[in-house]
């Protein structure tokens, strides 16, 4: 807004004293301050409120006015409460170097004032930039996101960041947000995405923020990923995240925030239609896999594919990862093509749709020692996901080891597929297993039968625990550590802090319970697999 707004139509209790010439001064937002050096707080474009509590004497004038006109503000608004009229000698400095100055009657508080004035300011900034948006969507040349979020920084002062569903900030804005609450934010929206809302409102770390879907598919209401809409659509929403309450913005703001989302959900769909080769590369070499052609002509297609997932590697390694979704209660039952964003978002890589539901990607790596590991991938994204997944849903992924030629890729499918068994097998929304658990008691234990397992570990455990009960003991854990420690007891002992003797005491008292001997390697063996059900 301008200046002279302030003195049109519904009068918030201003009166210019001087500056008459300068009226056209754009304001960009209102800042009160009482300091004899408010320099430090202002960026250039304020109206200044002050209640004159700074000034001592008419010396004081000069360098005040010389503090707000070096900072570039719009002007000052002096209040006549203090001294039931502005100082002539501030009215002169204020003339000298051509800020305008105003009169505040006494009768008007400065928090009145401050809510006209950015009430103004807003509506004015939300008016021009959804014609600037309304402009870059009708000529679809917004520029990419960043173009977008700058919109929003330098219009409406509202910093802003895209986010993925797993909390990925994805590279747009100039500042980024801290990881933590990155992933914080993402976990919010995808607990309360399901029960439809516009938009969401939270505070982390003592700061509020609005959330706004960008769907993938542009075009689709945020809300009809909720339950009975379209299943596992929040898992691959991004998020426009804006710093602010929106409790505090007027319906205009929401709006144009909406349509912000929108039209990032139309940038979104051009980029995603970018790797679009690499896609149909992996789909080739997985159909096939699926036909069980010759190794040579799988050769041929990853010769192809490597220039376009792997650029500038030669003869890289290539690690299979197969993922499955089930969605929550009441979502869509076909999720295939949300386990397939999620795989890519996860891998950064290519992803497509497979047998029942499943979907998988094809990894290039440097060499076998840097292939990608289930839980290192899944437990930064862990919170998030499984607050996404709430009410039933999971999440299970399978990787194989790294092969170094097309004779290999059958095998490592295969190992993919059975590693995601394995990681179903078990307890938890978000899960993965990885080739080096196809080869220990990592496997078995899934499988034991429920009943099985709770009798195996009753009969060896439970008279343990009930010693512990009735003593207030540690046999269990000091069972656990001696076992940890390879038997040792000079390693247990120190990692218990205890004497050799007390721990031998203890070790003599396990076996007195259970019947079993920690010198037998099959009583070492029973035990562990019991701690390990257990």
């Amino acid at each position: 807004m301008r200046l002279r707004t302030l003195l049109e139509g519904r009068s918030p209790g201003l009166r210019l004293l001087t500056g008459e010439g300068e009226l056209d001064r754009l304001v960009r937002g209102v800042m009160t301050t009482d300091l004899r050096d408010p320099s430090r707080y202002l960026r250039g474009g304020e109206l200044v409120l002050t209640g004159l509590a700074w000034w001592r004497s008419p010396a004081d004038a000069e360098p005040f006015v010389r503090v707000l006109v070096a900072a570039g503000v719009a002007g000052l608004a002096a209040g006549e409460a203090e001294f039931g009229a502005v100082p002539t000698e501030l009215t002169a400095a204020c003339a000298r170097h051509g800020l305008p100055l105003f009169a505040v009657a006494e009768e008007v508080g400065f928090a009145e004032l401050t809510e006209h004035v950015l009430r103004r300011v807003s509506g004015e900034r939300a008016g021009d930039l959804a014609a600037v948006v309304e402009r870059h969507r009708r000529l679809r040349a917004a520029g990419g996101p960043r173009a977008v979020l700058e919109l929003l920084a330098s219009h409406l002062d509202l910093p802003a960041w895209l986010l993925t569903s797993t909390g990925r900030e994805v590279p747009a804005a100039p500042g980024p947000l801290p990881g933590p609450v990155a992933r914080e934010l993402a976990a919010r929206w995808l607990a309360a995405a399901w029960r439809g809302a516009p938009h969401l409102g939270t505070t982390v770390e003592g700061v509020e923020y609005t959330l706004f879907p960008v769907p993938e598919e542009p075009g689709r209401p945020g809300g009809e990923g909720a339950p009975g809409g379209r299943g596992g659509a929040p898992l691959t929403d991004w998020l426009l995240v804006v710093q602010g309450g929106a409790a505090d913005w007027p319906a205009e703001r929401l709006g144009l925030l909406g349509s912000v989302a929108a039209l990032l959900a139309e940038e979104r769909g051009r980029e995603d239609a970018a790797p679009a080769l690499g896609r149909r590369l992996v789909r080739e070499v997985f159909t096939l896999l699926g036909t069980g052609a010759p190794a040579a002509e799988l050769a041929a297609r990853l010769r192809l594919a490597a220039p376009v997932l792997a650029p500038g590697r030669a003869a890289p390694h290539w690690q299979v990862a197969v993922a499955r979704l089930e969605p929550p209660e009441g979502a869509d039952a076909g999720s295939g093509a949300a386990a397939r964003g999620l795989l890519s978002e996860l891998f950064r890589a290519p992803a497509v749709t497979g047998r029942e539901g499943e979907a998988a990607a094809l990894l290039p790596v440097p060499s076998a020692d840097a292939a990608f590991r289930a839980e290192a991938v899944l437990a930064p994204v862990r919170p998030a996901l499984a607050a996404g997944l709430r009410g039933g849903g999971r999440l299970t992924l399978g990787l194989s080891a790294a092969v170094d030629s097309a004779e290999g890729l059958p095998g490592a499918l295969e190992e993919a597929r059975h590693a995601r068994r394995v990681a179903a097998a078990g307890p938890g929304a978000v899960r993965g297993a990885g080739h080096e658990e196809l080869a220990s008691h990592v496997l078995l234990l899934p499988f034991v039968p429920e009943d099985v397992r709770r009798a195996f570990t009753s009969r060896l455990l439970e008279p343990l625990r009930e010693y512990d009960r009735a003593h207030h003991s540690d046999l269990l854990a000091t069972l656990e550590a001696f076992l940890e420690a390879d038997g040792s007891w000079t390693r247990c002992a120190a990692r218990l802090h205890l004497h050799v003797n007390t721990l031998r005491y203890r070790i003599g008292r396990i076996e007195q319970l259970t019947g079993r001997a920690l010198t037998r390697l099959e009583d070492k063996v029973d035990f562990f697999l019991a701690l390990r059900m257990n």
